[in-house]
């Protein structure tokens, strides 16, 4: 099982999750879209056993303090394959729009669809979804979906930024829709839901 914590960042509120498997004391944060000092005293207080930086897609909010991170920590950068393009590319990650300094990067670890690794003791899921991105993806573990851009409380990602594709939403959504059972769902900014709210109450999702 694994014990998470949120530390919205940015401007955008961006929520970056902080995950401890709570049987081994090792740790994971998503989407560090720039530095949080109380984030990295919990981690420094919890031991420092920082072993990944998980990127749910590429854009500025989400990304901009990955590799610092990650190096302070010694941590491996994880993400999707198909979002390797946005760590270098300043345009389609939004950096150069909106004049943010920023060192491209590469990812230590890219994933595919259906790829599976371990934070501790615990088993994490990749899905590729595209749709907001061309780019984006979700983790998936215990009862959780780290879902970034994909879904909102009663909405989802917006498709008219660079590489976004509507009908790519509508698969991507349709797909999560249907995974059995029930999910808490952490959206990439706003408040939780649940993936059978979302069944009920998203606008889009309860058409699929």
């Amino acid at each position: 099982m694994i014990k998470i914590q949120i530390y919205p960042v940015t401007m955008l509120d961006t929520n970056c999750c902080y995950l401890v498997d709570e049987a081994t004391g090792k740790a994971a944060v998503s989407d560090p879209g720039e530095c949080s000092k109380q984030l990295e005293l919990q981690i420094e207080n919890d031991g420092g056993k920082l072993e990944y930086v998980l990127l749910t897609h590429g854009h500025y909010d989400h990304i901009c303090y990955a590799k610092q991170l990650a190096d302070k920590y010694g941590a491996k950068v994880v993400t999707g394959s198909h979002n390797d393009i946005f760590l270098s590319d300043t345009y389609i990650n939004g950096t150069r729009e909106h004049r943010i300094p920023y060192k491209p990067f590469k990812a230590d670890i890219l994933l595919e669809d259906g790829d599976t690794f371990r934070l501790g003791d615990t088993e994490i899921k990749y899905l590729y979804t595209p749709g907001h991105t061309s780019g984006c993806g979700i983790f998936i573990f215990d009862d959780i979906i780290i879902a970034g851009d994909l879904i909102f409380c009663e909405s989802y990602g917006r498709t008219d930024l660079p590489t976004g594709d509507d009908n790519e939403m509508i698969k991507s959504l349709k797909r999560v829709k249907e995974l059995e059972g029930d999910y808490t769902i952490i959206p990439g900014h706003g408040p939780l839901t649940s993936l059978e709210h979302e069944r009920k109450y998203n606008p889009l999702m309860r058409r699929l």
